[in-house]
């Protein structure tokens, strides 16, 4: 009796994204990151080629973050109110593949930076590293219209990806955007069908598909994770099935939902026999990425070094897979 083969065969791929530019393509990165591209769904390697491996990028905001619990900070203690300086420790000390700067301070209710003060936290931060940059608004929208394209303009030529564009706020970011080369972050609400029609929006505006990364916002583990897995993974069939609107590449913000939940955050006197702090929370986020690797995420924000090294070395493993 013959065997049926019982491997799904895809008809179409997630496409492929590029961030950072070098000094040969105009910019000043040592190296580019490169997202998206499988055939198949995470980790399935006998299905399809996986040509790209998910990314790790670790967050850095540019002011010192309020709220953020001592497990969180201690990493950071010497360099938490300089934000090149704290980029620096995260791409040399932590391995950071990029750096994702937000913009936390230019929010009116937290500082009110400028978009000149935000323009120049961003070239500060690329005279500090090498690797690609991430920028990423305060997301209240009328300020990160003006806060945004300065920064583009800023950081012009180094192929950033900046976000984010939404379904009733994308025409400014992504003019500027395709004015100074930078890719682009669509968001959505938990939702696929505004995650394809911001795709289309932005789109028909001439923007390419090949600079665009999905962000379908997340849950953290215990908080609307299954909902955000089972979204995350419907755009992902439709991605292999040939809906090019859906194919574009992943972003999650792992460590902000993360780092939300009590489980990850609270003091060992508030939680007696949960465990210590400095074990419990950044392990909350690690599973929380891997959770959301097995969905389809393709680049992962992060903020613990111990939570983002656990996931570097679970990539390694899953993409050694046969």
């Amino acid at each position: 009796m013959a065997i049926e083969d019982a491997r799904e065969k895809w008809s179409a791929e997630v496409t492929t994204v590029t961030i950072g530019a070098t000094k040969a393509e105009g910019g000043s990165r040592a190296g580019c990151v490169t997202l998206g591209g499988a055939r198949t769904l995470p980790f399935l390697h006998f299905e399809g080629p996986t040509p790209h491996a998910p990314v790790i990028a670790m967050e850095v905001f540019d002011v010192t973050p309020p709220e953020w619990p001592p497990v969180l900070v201690a990493p950071f203690a010497d360099v938490i109110g300089d934000p090149a300086a704290w980029a620096a420790k995260c791409a040399r000390e932590y391995g950071a593949a990029a750096i994702a700067l937000r913009l936390f301070g230019t929010h009116p209710d937290f500082g009110n930076r400028s978009p000149d003060q935000a323009a120049e936290t961003v070239a500060a931060i690329l005279r500090a590293v090498s690797v690609p940059l991430i920028i990423w608004g305060c997301d209240v929208d009328e300020k990160d219209n003006l806060v945004l394209p300065k920064c583009c303009e800023a950081a012009r030529g180094e192929r950033c990806l900046v976000g984010t564009a939404k379904e009733d706020n994308y025409k400014t970011l992504t003019a500027a955007c395709l004015a100074d080369g930078h890719a682009l972050i669509c968001e959505s609400p938990l939702d696929i069908n505004i995650a394809k029609q911001v795709n289309i929006l932005v789109s028909e505006m001439g923007f390419p598909l090949d600079r665009i990364v999905m962000y379908p916002t997340t849950g953290g583990l215990g908080y609307g994770m299954e909902y955000a897995y089972s979204i995350q993974e419907r755009s992902r069939l439709a991605a292999l099935s040939g809906d090019k609107m859906m194919s574009p590449p992943v972003v999650c913000q792992i460590g902000a939902e993360a780092w939300r939940a009590k489980e990850a955050k609270a003091g060992d006197e508030e939680v007696p026999g949960w465990g210590p702090a400095e074990e419990r929370g950044p392990l909350w986020e690690a599973m929380t990425a891997v959770t959301l690797l097995q969905a389809g995420c393709d680049l992962l924000i992060m903020r613990h070094p111990r939570a983002a090294a656990l996931v570097r070395q679970t990539i390694a493993e899953l993409m050694k897979l046969d």
